[in-house]
């Protein structure tokens, strides 16, 4: 089992959007994911899971992963949670 932590950096925190984005790329792998926050754990192949989970803004969650390819599916994981650099359309 390969682990790490990651830090939730969307304001709106885990909603929809990025929930999709992590379920698609856990489902291009063969290992079980699971995210953890406190008590609760997550299937990261389920977005209402994921959705449930309740992570907010900088909350920490805790991504395990096992199987036989797990080391790829946790780096393709952890790079769910980096933000590009975004342009805000505003010119100062």
């Amino acid at each position: 089992m390969q682990k790490i932590r990651v830090k939730i950096p969307w304001p709106e925190g885990l909603h929809m959007r990025p929930a999709s984005r992590v379920v698609a790329v856990v489902r291009t792998f063969h290992s079980t994911v699971r995210l953890r926050l406190g008590n609760s754990v997550a299937e990261a192949s389920s977005m209402l899971s994921l959705v449930a989970l309740c992570a907010s803004l900088n909350a920490v969650v805790d991504v395990e992963v096992s199987g036989d390819d797990e080391l790829e599916a946790l780096q393709a994981v952890a790079a769910c949670f980096e933000l590009p650099a975004v342009s805000t359309g505003q010119h100062g």
